[in-house]
This record gives structure tokens, C-alpha cells and sequence, in this order.
């Protein structure tokens, strides 16, 4: 059985190396191919909006009344999964072949089980958002979408697994090419269980979110398939005796993993919570606010590839004990994530207005709110450097398995200081929506430079 291996194989002596040459190179390697699979989840959800909207407003709203309820109970278990990948990066910097078979093994067990208390949540939904206060036709609506939906959560959990995984040992091709073929797939069976074609029912929003359910099975069953036959991952059986449950490196991941899921959910509290004061302001504010953070949600994609690929690039440097290593894959993201995000930000300063006008059209109606949402995007030029650098640094630090520091510091940034500026300065300073937005942006900003503070700190630590 083969116990050890040698990933990343030793220089020559008397070969000069360009160390940040060749992290920059092996970062983008693995973080181009991340970035266009996030981009890929997206175009998905996306596309299912689209399809949706041809039933009319009301099947609209309850869409995204329904994906309130889905995203607050996935997002825990979604950083419990995440967790597998420092693990298993470590493991694979290490040369520890049977470490890398046990994160994977409890990263699709725990899959499993969270994935049965978290459809709780979207199996009540109608109770959740009825508590809420939302009107019950769209509460109903939201339900029936959520019934298909529910079913999904333990196949998604565990494609995350095993693309943490394979990220873990340089191959993030295989998910993206999974995710490539899931797209056109995942439209056309939406759409024909919406509307009921090829002898299938006509179920509407249920039929949606069957169709999302039923992807997310398809793409956990090529992943698991391509692990399990396909090289180089056949070679480590990484499903031998997936059976056993590692009790102390599941407790290890829920130990990494709950901290990650927590900084999710306050950033996501965040913004949900921002939305909120923008209805407050007005229909105008809330209208414009939802597009430019579309338009971020999109630019996200960006950051986040290259925060995965820090946390491989980083485990790796740990599993090797290499300290220079380490401080050299944080370094080379960040400078990466700055160097993407600051031409796609100019790009999007640029092409604030038309951006605008793709949404809401040329009509005299929208003008007021096309100007806002361009206004808004130019306010959010340092916000979306600050949200890339947050972003790529917790991405660093989970590949030091430091993550409950990171919860700290986005209690400190979000809600010690970006929200209560945002408060005050849309509704005291009278700045109203960009008040909103500046709040964010200060927040953010204080997230990240704690979160690089505390790289340095660790690194000289490992260097000391």
C-alpha cells in the first residue's frame, strides 16, 4: 500500500529558483480553473432565475424569498465541508497518503450528516418566512421551490468534498469541467420540469428546485466517480474504507470548519441586514443596492478562486515545513487578488452606467435608479479591493488551520464597525445609500488588515 508520496520534488542544488516566479505560476494554476468554476455555480443559479422569471413576479420573489431560507441553513455546512481542504492540502504537502483518504472520508460524512438537521430549515420555510412577517401567497410559493431544493443540500456538501480534495492535489481541472457540463444541463431540466416537456410534469417552482436537486446529485456522482477510477486520484484510493468514521480528525474539521461557517454567516447577516436599511431609505435605494451587489457577487467570484488557491498553496508550504514557503503563497495571492480585482474594478468604474442600464433598461422611469446604482458601484471600488483581500488572507489562514481568530476579527470588522458606520452614516450623516456602502467598505477594510496582521504574526511565528 502506498503509505507516502513526494508531491513537489526537491530543487536541484546549484539551480537558481525564482521563488515568487514560480508561486505565482502555480497559484494561478490552480486558481484560474477556481475562479471559472465559481463563475460556473453562479451562471447556474443565474440561469434558474431566468427560467423562473417567465412564471411571473410573484414565482420571482418567492424564488428569492426561498433562497434566504436555503442559503442561511447551507452556508453552515458549507464551511464544515470547506474545512477538507487545508486538511487534505496539508496532508498532501506531508506526503501523508492516509490523512488525505481520512479528510475526504469525514468531509463526506459530515456531508451527510449535517445535511439532515440543515433540510429542517428549508422543509419549514413557509413557517420561517410566515414568522417573518411575509405575505402568505409568497410564502407558499417559496415552499413549494424549497421542497425540491432541500433534497440537494447532502450531494452539494459532498461535491465540495471532493473538490477539496482535488484542489488539494492540483487538479481543479476535473470540477470545473464537471460544472461546465452541468450548466446546459441544469437548464434544460429546469426548464423542462417548470413547464412540464418530454413527458415530465408540469411542476413549476417544485420542478426548479427538483432540477437543482438533481444536479447537484449528478455532479457528486461524476466527482465521486472520477476519484474513485480516474488518475491520479485512483492511485491513492481515496475511498478505501469509506465506511469508518476517523472520529478525531472529524472532530479536528468541525473544529476548523464551524469557525468558517460562523465568518460566513455574519457576512452574509451583513449584507442581508444592509438590504434592510435600504428599504428603509427607499424602493429606489433598495433597487440600485441589489444590482451593484450583483455586479459584486460576480466580481467576488475573482477573489475567492484565489483565496481557495492560497489555502492549497499554503497547506502545502505547512505540510512541508516550509515557514518561507508559507509567508511567500499568502504574499504572492494577495498581490495576485490585488492585481485582478484593481482592473476589473476600473473596468466596472468605467462601465458604471451602462451596467446600470444592462438591468433596468433605457426607460425615463429607471433613470433615477440607474444613477444611483452607478453611484454605488463608484463607492464600491474600495470595497471590492478590501472584500478581495479579506477574501484570499482567511483563505491563507485556513491553510494554517487558524480559523477561529478569523471569526473574531469578522465580528470585529462587520458588526463592531462596518455596520453601525453604515447606520450611522445613512440615516444620521444623511448620506443615505452611499452611507450604507461606505460602511461596508470601512468594514471590510478593518476585516482585511486584521486578517493580514494576523498572517504576519503567524508566519514569523513558524519562521521564529
Amino acid at each position: 500500500m502506498l503509505d507516502t508520496i513526494q508531491p513537489h520534488p526537491q530543487p536541484q542544488a546549484g539551480v537558481p529558483q525564482n521563488h515568487l516566479a514560480d508561486e505565482l505560476v502555480e497559484t494561478l494554476r490552480l486558481a484560474v480553473p477556481m475562479m471559472l468554476t465559481q463563475l460556473g455555480q453562479m451562471a447556474m443559479m443565474t440561469t434558474d432565475l431566468a427560467l423562473i422569471g417567465r412564471l411571473g413576479e410573484d414565482a420571482v420573489a418567492a424564488a428569492a424569498l426561498a433562497h434566504t431560507v436555503y442559503f442561511v441553513s447551507f452556508t453552515f455546512g458549507l464551511g464544515l465541508v470547506v474545512a477538507v481542504s487545508p486538511l487534505a492540502a496539508q496532508a498532501f504537502g506531508a506526503g501523508d497518503v492516509g490523512r488525505m483518504r481520512r479528510s475526504l472520508r469525514v468531509g463526506l460524512w459530515v456531508s451527510l450528516l449535517i445535511s439532515l438537521p440543515m433540510m429542517a430549515s428549508p422543509l419549514y420555510g413557509e413557517q420561517i418566512l410566515l414568522a417573518l412577517g411575509q405575505a402568505p401567497q409568497s410564502a407558499r410559493l417559496a415552499q413549494h421551490y424549497l421542497n425540491g431544493l432541500a433534497w440537494g443540500i447532502a450531494p452539494a456538501l459532498g461535491f465540495v468534498a471532493l473538490r477539496g480534495l482535488m484542489s488539494a492535489m492540483n487538479r481543479p481541472q476535473s470540477p470545473l469541467w464537471i460544472t461546465l457540463a452541468a450548466i446546459p444541463a441544469n437548464a434544460a431540466l429546469v426548464y423542462a420540469l417548470i413547464h412540464g416537456l418530454f413527458g415530465l410534469p408540469e411542476l413549476g417552482l417544485l420542478g426548479a428546485g427538483l432540477a437543482t436537486t438533481l444536479v447537484n446529485l449528478g455532479t457528486f456522482v461524476a466527482a465521486l466517480a472520477i476519484v474513485a477510477w480516474r488518475k491520479p486520484f485512483a492511485g491513492y484510493r481515496p475511498l478505501a474504507q469509506l465506511w469508518r468514521i476517523d472520529w478525531p480528525l472529524l472532530r479536528e474539521l468541525v473544529v476548523l470548519g464551524a469557525p468558517i461557517s460562523f465568518a460566513m454567516l455574519m457576512e452574509y447577516g451583513l449584507f442581508s441586514s444592509a438590504a434592510l436599511l435600504m428599504g428603509l431609505i427607499s424602493t429606489t435605494a433598495l433597487a440600485a443596492h441589489q444590482i451593484a451587489l450583483q455586479v459584486t457577487a460576480v466580481l467576488f467570484m475573482v477573489p475567492l478562486g484565489i483565496g481557495m488557491a492560497a489555502t492549497v498553496r499554503v497547506g502545502h508550504a505547512v505540510g512541508r515545513n516550509e515557514p518561507a514557503a508559507v509567508r511567500r503563497a499568502g504574499l504572492v495571492a494577495a498581490l495576485l487578488g490585488i492585481a485582478f480585482v484593481a482592473a476589473l474594478t476600473i473596468a466596472i468604474v468605467l462601465g458604471r452606467y451602462a451596467l446600470g442600464r444592462l438591468f433596468f433598461g433605457g426607460s425615463e422611469a429607471s433613470a433615477p435608479t440607474v444613477a444611483l446604482t452607478a453611484t454605488l458601484l463608484l463607492v464600491g471600488a474600495t470595497f471590492f479591493i478590501a472584500d478581495a483581500l479579506q477574501t484570499i488572507m482567511g483563505g491563507a489562514l485556513r491553510g494554517l488551520n487558524d480559523t477561529q481568530m478569523t471569526l473574531v476579527f469578522a465580528a470585529i470588522g462587520y458588526w463592531c464597525v462596518g455596520f453601525p458606520i453604515a447606520w450611522m452614516l445613512a440615516f444620521h450623516a444623511h448620506l443615505g445609500a452611499v452611507g450604507v456602502w461606505i460602511g461596508l467598505s470601512i468594514g471590510s477594510f478593518v476585516y482585511a488588515g486584521l486578517l493580514i496582521l494576523r498572517f504576519r504574526m503567524l508566519t514569523r511565528r513558524l519562521a521564529g
